[in-house]
């Protein structure tokens, strides 16, 4: 008790209230004519078909091929990687061997503001062509999103000599790594070469690495007519892997880094895939279903907060705050906030989840503001009170979320993107039980956070200002 001094409970109180005001509104900068995003907010959340509705997309095998069963599941493989790699967990995906067709439904972009659904499809039909060149030689150059300088259209050499292209890549995957004793952790695209494409590797660094003494051992590698890294070759590399490290000052940001694996990983497949229809799928809960959702959630979130503090005084308004800090972590986790956590579809379910989770934190802190108030009762003295207090609701609070959260990642494992069971229960139940899985396991997580930890440090902290130790604050009778 005596080691958690009085200013805890401010500095608590004000970094629950910045991570609130950060993850609702976000951070944001400009760059010329450029929004950069520092920090992101609700407004970057991408919602799901349910909530903003979407676009239906057909797919088929370009140049009339007669695909069989078992290249149409890879295909489909192929699009529903596109998915999950672009953070889409709310969509749903048919296979049509018949007539040799993939349809699929997905929400619009976060950031859509056109509604175009030709534009929208280039997010899964977009294919690129990754090569690895000789040298870095480039006719123009350009900005992207960031402000960062791009270079684009090989020339010379670097047009004419490919060593090895995006048919030697078995796989791709995005990572995040530490590339050097001491440097700064980026992400990166991790290649896995087939065997064919080892030995071209092999004999492309080989030639380079004898041009290191006078400067032209640059392998430049580009995806369609943009360099995006142009490493220096100063040894042979004899190896079934290489990393793709992006060019500029920043290197890749996590979406890139997976968006790039993702394009890489769409040479697998055994032939092409074109359109061949698209439209829009309007939301099924209506245009105003989300501002609806919101208003509903604020005047809830405000009624319970009312109660808490009419109730249970002091430790009622320490949970307030606690609850408020549970539901911006459940926001950050969702939006892409956090580096660490990918950006998540929201849907219908996924906010019924998010709703779950917050009773359970409500529940938490009931459960320790009844037991410090039946030590009061007993006469104890309000130190005591709040430790003992605190101290025996945890095994009641653990056990209820724990099982929550065995609960949630039950679902997230068998409905998720690589479940066992879509054949049975069909994509569009898969999508909407992962959502719900997955908000309520970071709702769960940000309970201990918020509910547990930082509300005892608050409550404690401000057991010790003397205006504050009037048991009747925390329940008791009257002092």
């Amino acid at each position: 008790m005596k080691r958690i001094g009085r200013p805890v409970f401010f500095i608590v109180a004000i970094l629950i209230l910045a991570l609130t005001y950060a993850s609702i509104f976000g951070i944001y900068g400009e760059n010329g004519d450029f929004k950069l995003t520092y920090i992101k907010g609700v407004s970057d959340i991408r919602w799901g078909i349910d909530i903003k509705g979407g676009v239906e997309a057909t797919f088929k095998p370009a140049g009339n091929v007669k695909a069989t069963a078992d290249q149409m599941s890879a295909a489909k493989s192929v699009i529903e990687l596109r998915l999950v790699t672009n953070n889409i967990t709310d969509y749903e995906l048919y296979q049509d061997n018949d007539n040799g067709l993939i349809i699929v439904r997905y929400p619009w972009k976060e950031d859509e503001k056109n509604y175009d659904p030709s534009e929208a499809i280039e997010e899964l039909a977009a294919t690129a062509k990754l090569t690895f060149r000789e040298g870095n030689s480039y006719e123009t150059q350009d900005l992207d999103s960031n402000g960062e300088v791009v270079y684009k259209t090989p020339t010379g050499t670097t047009e004419s000599n490919i060593y090895l292209d995006g048919s030697s890549i078995k796989s791709a995957k995005a990572e995040y790594a530490t590339l050097q004793s001491g440097g700064t952790p980026q992400y990166i695209v991790t290649l896995e070469f087939t065997s064919d494409g080892r030995e071209k590797f092999k004999e492309a660094t080989t030639e380079l690495a004898a041009k290191a003494s006078s400067g032209e051992n640059i392998m430049s590698i580009w995806m369609d007519d943009t360099m995006i890294s142009a490493p220096s070759v100063d040894e042979v590399i004899d190896s079934d892997s290489c990393m793709i490290t992006a060019g500029g000052s920043t290197g890749f940001t996590a979406s890139e880094a997976t968006a790039l694996a993702n394009k890489i990983n769409a040479g697998a497949l055994p032939f092409e895939l074109e359109v061949d229809s698209y439209g829009s799928i309007n939301p099924t809960l209506g245009e105003y279903a989300l501002f609806a959702m919101a208003l509903a959630g604020i005047i809830a979130l405000a009624l319970i907060i009312i109660f808490m503090i009419v109730y249970y005084k002091l430790p009622g308004f320490v949970a307030s705050i606690a609850l408020v800090g549970q539901v911006a972590l459940s926001l950050a986790a969702i939006s892409g906030f956090l580096p660490f956590i990918p950006s998540f579809t929201m849907t219908l379910a996924g906010i019924s989840g998010i709703i779950l989770s917050i009773g359970m934190g409500i529940d938490a802190n009931v459960i320790t503001a009844e037991r410090i108030r039946d030590e009061l009762y007993q006469g104890k003295t309000l130190d005591g009170c709040i430790r003992y207090g605190t101290k025996s609701s945890f095994s009641a609070i653990f056990d209820g979320n724990i099982t929550n959260i065995i609960v949630a990642l039950i679902l997230m494992l068998v409905f998720g993107p690589a479940n066992i069971l879509s054949g049975l229960f069909g994509a569009s139940t898969t999508g909407a039980i992962y959502a719900f899985g997955y908000t309520l396991l970071v709702g769960v997580i940000a309970n201990f956070i918020m509910g547990v930890f930082a509300s005892r440090l608050m409550l404690t902290s401000l057991s010790h200002f003397k205006f504050l130790r009037n048991k009747r604050l925390y329940g008791g009778k009257k002092s």
